[in-house]
């Protein structure tokens, strides 16, 4: 069973980044998921100036390790996710 993962990477100047160059790391991450098999699934990330943060389900935090070494991005801090809230939790 695949856990859900929230990847900090510190990108210095990531916010920055062009649609082309966004769309060319997009690619090299898909390279590594490609290697990597149905071990790790990228969710989505969120770009901020120096940092993305990403979730991506996994089967343990090594197999995010190993992407972020075929990658070359980092994975400076890897946080389960142990729940998800919204607004909608309010009434549920």
């Amino acid at each position: 069973m695949l856990k859900r993962y929230m990847i900090e990477r510190d990108i210095p100047g990531v916010g920055a980044l062009t649609k082309d160059q966004l769309r060319g790391a997009a690619d090299t991450s898909n390279a590594a998921l490609c290697k990597l098999g149905p071990a790790v699934q990228w969710q989505q990330s969120f770009v901020t100036k120096d940092k993305t943060f990403c979730i991506y389900l996994a089967e343990n935090e090594d197999v995010i390790r190993e992407h972020a070494k075929i990658s070359g991005f980092p994975a400076n801090t890897i946080t389960e996710i142990g729940g998800i809230i919204d607004p909608t939790t309010a009434g549920a």
